[in-house]
């Protein structure tokens, strides 16, 4: 059906597109108060047009929040540079005003502190207490067993960074301390740069090893914090999670090949190997040291490890399986780990185990001293270069982790978090954690698995951080000297506690992998596992991270464009892979809709993916398979969704246009944003195509085509 006004004005409709170029008289039609853009007004304005439109611009805005006296007159304060502003509030009490409420968002607490019920203390305090029962052995075991530092540093490492997460922070449950592979990664640096060589040990090595430690997490607080100041902290969808999940299990792997020496008692033949045999390093390495000597294993610190470790896998399956009873939830206040600790300190200390062999942790030195420092001290600095690398993946490990976790809460309970703000607060914890100049620390990170303990116990504000925290402290001053009788071999268990969680999910995310058939991300973390357990860490963390940006990248180069055809008896346009009755409305005509914006990143394969498209159809095909279409003899490119086009884009879209006018196709764009019509003046685009090339609408684009021959007859579909 044909609109009234087509015997009259069928030139214009022809090709509305030709005002672009005509003069002030070619927009009489239009209404002098509509100048916005839409499917049937031109694309290019005319000189008086655009003289209209900025004379319309220029108005001033007058509205009804607008000063108003009784009589109608406005009032205007005007300053003595003669600047108009309303009256009001003194700008010191807005800037006041202002700061306090930024103030909100850059230090969370002022935000929920003040707003603090004694209603939400409750849960916070179980909860806080709970967190903490369950962290102050496991970052004994982390620091000692892991780290290769005094238990005391992990205790300090966990304790000040959770005050200063509980100001920053802007997760409610996230609960941050030590993580295992990180760890495990300081625990490897201190090991090769201090106590790696035999023939040169160093008088104190356990200073040295604090300031290795101290610089190392230093530059994690810094790295991390700048991320943050940055505003990245979209940074945790860059890292594939197949990728990570490859890693991680590799690590689990590891810690576990590590941990079966102190569980089988031969801490001692690994520190003197027999004859002049070198002390492994590889985990490889390491089982067949294991497994080489297992006659020198110390049978009831075995069977201490093996019963410990029992109890504990099946105190956890059993608290799953009752917490879903009815009545049952109270189970999740029992912290077994710590109930471990206590009855094998006190077994231990009335049975006399370290008579038999089993080794206890014994005095720990500095137990009141406050353990602060400078962090950029001398001895510290001469491992800034040696560091580096490792404190850059192991940031960007820590904060994937961290994000994760933040997300997963606030989703659950309600709640929006700050990415960028997050990265800041961890930043600020492990700068805090850097000053523990004299015992040393550990990178914290927030936990998956601790916040959701966080959260089912009734943590329900920052405060549960802070108590965690508190609870920490206490135990520094007043429990450490009742640990004197707690067996290494119970920490080394909890370690391996770690272990038994991460491998049980693995069989779940390589099924899931064969169901989605996602035999790529399969790929990508059997190689990263691989190159982890068999090489090392740092190779298996530097693969993740670039495997994930290689893919980013090839993802992001690749433009989402699709061939669209005409619905039957319809005006609707669909893509053809999608919709089956949508086709190609004119033979030799391809019509594609670009559904994003054009960058750098992805308009370098825009010619290719065009040529693709126009000799294969939207159908996967290899290059070397013989064209299942003809030519085209001429392209339409719907820009309708594309809202922005960066510099480099012009450009690419202008060399592709006058490649394809070279061949003798003609190259047409329909739907454009106006502002993108003036950067293809610019570039010269306009110029090379000419004033019928550019269309307000597909609609209008496909009758130009057709007019140009490529249809069966003249406005036989789009009249």
């Amino acid at each position: 059906m044909t609109s009234p006004h087509q015997d009259t004005d069928s030139s214009i409709q022809r090709n509305s597109s030709a005002i672009l170029f005509g003069s002030d008289s070619a927009a009489t039609g239009s209404s002098s108060t509509d100048m916005g853009i839409n499917e049937n007004t031109p694309l290019l304005a005319s000189k008086g047009d655009q003289t209209k439109q900025r004379q319309i611009n220029n108005l001033p805005n007058w509205n009804e929040s607008s000063n108003t006296s009784d009589n109608g007159s406005i009032k205007i304060d005007e300053s003595d540079d003669g600047r108009k502003k309303p009256k009001g509030k003194s700008s010191s009490l807005q800037y006041a005003a202002k700061l306090k409420q930024r103030s909100k968002y850059y230090v969370p607490i002022t935000d929920w502190l003040p707003n603090y019920s004694w209603s939400l203390f409750s849960g916070d305090l179980i909860a806080g207490l709970s967190v903490a029962c369950l962290l102050i052995p496991q970052s004994m075991s982390y620091a000692s067993g892991l780290a290769r530092l005094s238990p005391l540093a992990g205790l300090w490492s966990t304790a000040i960074p959770a005050l200063a997460y509980g100001a920053l922070g802007t997760c409610r449950q996230l609960s941050i301390g030590p993580e295992a592979s990180l760890s495990l990664l300081m625990g490897q640096m201190i090991q090769d740069a201090v106590l790696g060589n035999p023939h040169h040990k160093s008088k104190h090595p356990e200073f040295n090893a604090a300031a290795l430690s101290v610089i190392t997490t230093f530059q994690i607080g810094l790295i991390t914090s700048i991320l943050g100041l940055l505003r990245l902290g979209f940074l945790d969808v860059v890292l594939s999670r197949a990728l990570l999940h490859g890693f991680i299990t590799a690590v689990a792997i590891i810690i576990f090949i590590a941990q079966m020496i102190p569980m089988l008692g031969m801490e001692y033949i690994l520190s003197h190997p027999e004859n002049s045999e070198n002390a492994p390093n590889l985990p490889l390495d390491k089982l067949i040291f294991t497994l080489k000597h297992l006659d020198h294993i110390n049978k009831p610190t075995m069977i201490l490890s093996f019963t410990s470790l029992g109890f504990l896998i099946l105190a956890r399956v059993a608290k799953q399986q009752i917490v879903k009873r009815p009545g049952g939830t109270w189970v999740r206040y029992i912290p077994e780990i710590l109930v471990l600790c206590v009855t094998s300190t006190i077994l231990s200390a009335v049975l006399k185990w370290e008579a038999i062999g089993i080794d206890i942790l014994g005095q720990i030195k500095g137990e009141a001293a406050l353990p602060f420092g400078w962090p950029l001290n001398k001895r510290a600095l001469k491992y800034f270069n040696y560091t580096f690398p490792t404190a850059f993946v192991s940031a960007v490990i820590g904060v994937v982790d961290s994000i994760v976790a933040a997300r997963e809460n606030a989703m659950k309970y309600g709640y929006a978090v700050s990415p960028n703000r997050e990265l800041v607060a961890l930043g600020a914890t492990n700068l805090a954690s850097s000053f523990l100049t004299v015992t040393g620390c550990i990178p914290i990170f927030g936990s998956i698995t601790r916040s959701r303990l966080n959260g089912q116990t009734g943590g329900r504000t920052q405060m549960s951080s802070m108590i965690s925290s508190g609870a920490i402290i206490l135990a520094i001053y007043f429990l450490l000297p009742y640990l004197y009788f707690l067996p290494k071999a119970t920490l080394a268990v909890i370690i391996t506690l770690v272990v038994y969680s991460i491998l049980a999910e693995a069989p779940h995310e390589i099924m899931y992998f064969y169901k989605m058939k996602a035999w790529t991300d399969f790929m990508q973390m059997t190689g990263t596992f691989i190159l982890t357990l068999f090489f090392s860490m740092e190779i298996g963390l530097v693969a993740s991270v670039v495997l994930s940006l290689i893919l980013v990248v090839q993802k992001s180069s690749q433009p989402r464009i699709q061939i669209i055809g005409r619905v039957p008896d319809s005006d609707q346009w669909a893509p053809v892979d999608e919709e089956e009755n949508a086709h190609e409305e004119i033979p030799g005509v391809l019509v594609v809709r670009i559904r994003e914006s054009l960058s750098f990143a992805n308009t370098g394969q825009l010619k290719e993916r065009l040529r693709r498209l126009e000799l294969y159809g939207h159908k996967k095909s290899h290059p070397s398979d013989e064209p299942r279409r003809e030519s085209a003899k001429a392209l339409i490119m719907h820009m309708g969704e594309v809202q922005e086009i960066d510099a480099s884009g012009i450009q690419i879209l202008y060399e592709l246009s006058r490649a394809y006018h070279e061949r003798g196709v003609a190259v047409h764009f329909a739907s454009i944003k106006s502002g993108q019509i003036d950067k293809f003046k610019i570039v010269g685009l306009t110029e090379l195509l000419g004033p019928s090339h550019f269309h307000a609408n597909l609609q209008e684009a496909m009758k130009e085509v057709e007019s140009m021959g490529y249809g069966t007859s003249v406005f036989s579909r789009f009249s």
